[in-house]
């Protein structure tokens, strides 16, 4: 299988050594976030519908992963571990363009919720990294040797979640405590739910790749259209998939934006549509694989305010034998893992990444 990154053009801004800000504070942040905090936030309602239940499948992590994991540090507050898929089975079958064999990790980030669930933090790892992908086992039970300077997204389509949450966890020194997977065609439901999401561009975008053809202005966006802005990569920045990250920032503010205006959470039956479409792309740990496990996490975050999350982009500078590819900038990327470890304060040299990826539209 081939996981090709637009190349980088020569006449691409060299890193200064900070990440593009947008206009919040913090560095960048992925949709999937929402997805998440959206299911914590949701209250009882969501969970009187027992037919949810059915939906949501479940990862035996502890089965899959031993006891070769990072140990849980008292103080480590809560890590979960969301990912994205852009499998093209199923009800995905029609959601891309391009021919994709099996399922990646299109989207990955860490959450960190601190000892107290006050303030939020939101690690994107890049999905063209290039990590270490430890020994892992494969869902028909045979064992992945590890291997050196593998693409983070590609772990996934070799030996499937479990195996993400070992590289992360290899690489981060973070143990994670729990696993959410939501695929595409969850995602576009939710936006379809609440019928749309108006975005604002301050340029033209036209990208043959992903099918996104939108004039400078605002624009209300279906489920489709969605998917398409927040997988567009070319024709913006560098090509790469930093410059996508700041396109996921920006619809993940105005999605945030349009869930508050609508008073979501206060209307039964769009909650119902939009639990339903969640749940039916949902697959966790076997930690929270119920409604009833996904309630008690949910009382657990209730002090968390979303609109104060801070969000980075786990820091990296462009590999010196593949400028299409991007590894973890040192010291900054331990510097990073090493808060989140001891719950303490992320150092600003933590936040700043060699490799910029492009302004956001």
């Amino acid at each position: 299988m081939t996981h090709a990154t637009e190349p980088r053009p020569a006449e691409a801004p060299p890193g200064d050594g900070t990440s593009p800000r947008p206009k919040k504070r913090g560095g960048r942040i992925v949709l999937l976030t929402l997805l998440v905090l959206l299911i914590a936030a949701g209250g009882t309602g969501y969970w009187l519908y027992s037919g949810l239940n059915r939906n949501i499948k479940g990862v035996d992590l502890d089965k899959s992963l031993g006891d070769d994991r990072p140990a849980k540090l008292p103080t480590s507050g809560q890590n979960v571990l969301v990912l994205g898929s852009d499998s093209r089975a199923g009800a995905n079958a029609g959601l891309g363009t391009g021919h994709v064999a099996g399922a990646r990790s299109d989207t990955a980030l860490v959450i960190h919720i601190p000892e107290g669930r006050k303030q939020a933090v939101a690690v994107s790892i890049p999905r063209d990294t290039l990590v270490s992908r430890p020994e892992c086992v494969k869902d028909d039970g045979t064992k992945l040797p590890s291997a050196n300077r593998v693409m983070f997204n590609s772990v996934y389509s070799s030996a499937g979640p479990a195996c993400v949450v070992k590289t992360v966890e290899k690489m981060s020194g973070v143990r994670l405590d729990h696993f959410v997977e939501i695929d595409f065609a969850g995602f576009k439901g939710l936006v379809d739910a609440i019928g749309g999401v108006p975005v604002t561009v301050d340029r033209d975008i036209h990208d043959s790749s992903s099918g996104l053809d939108l004039a400078a202005g605002t624009h209300r966006l279906n489920g489709t259209e969605a998917l398409q802005f927040v997988r567009t990569r070319h024709g913006i920045g560098d090509g790469s998939d930093l410059g996508r990250i700041g396109m996921q920032q920006k619809f993940l503010m105005a999605l945030l934006a349009e869930i508050k205006k609508q008073d979501l959470m206060g209307s039964p039956t769009k909650a119902y549509a939009v639990a339903d479409d969640l749940t039916t792309a949902l697959t966790t740990d076997s930690g929270l694989a119920s409604l009833t496990k996904l309630a008690e996490f949910s009382r657990s975050m209730n002090g968390v305010d979303t609109s104060t999350m801070e969000t980075i982009m786990l820091p990296v500078r462009y590999d010196t034998q593949d400028p299409n590819r991007v590894v973890a900038a040192e010291p900054q990327a331990k510097q990073l893992w090493s808060a989140l470890r001891s719950d303490g304060t992320i150092p600003e040299s933590a936040k700043k990444s060699p490799a910029r990826g492009g302004a956001t539209p």
